[in-house]
């Protein structure tokens, strides 16, 4: 038998990580660039995953100094690079059955 462990992270916990003061975190959520779990910002959760998101809208924002809707823009437009450079490995790899002797 497998257990699976869920990491959380409460709001303060993730602006200590990432360290940003939770306002910008709380504006960051506003503008859908990442989605924790509970109603409130007091009762928010953060995944692992979020954390990852949030250092890349951070470093964007600070490097590129975009505002958060800009770093939203840019986030989707990652993630779809992203997805579409495995569909083309994928397409690649199925069409090199059909050219391979």
């Amino acid at each position: 038998m497998s257990t699976t462990l869920t990491v959380q992270l409460t709001l303060e916990e993730c602006c200590l990580l990432v360290e940003t003061p939770a306002a910008s975190l709380v504006e960051i959520v506003e503008h859908g660039i990442v989605e924790p779990g509970g109603g409130s910002p007091r009762d928010w959760r953060f995944d692992p995953a979020a954390l990852d998101r949030l250092r890349q809208a951070l470093r964007l924002q600070r490097e590129l100094q975009l505002d958060w809707q800009a770093v939203a823009v840019a986030l989707d437009l990652l993630d779809e690079v992203t997805r579409l450079r495995a569909e083309n490995e994928s397409l690649k790899r199925r069409l090199l059955r059909f050219t391979e002797p």
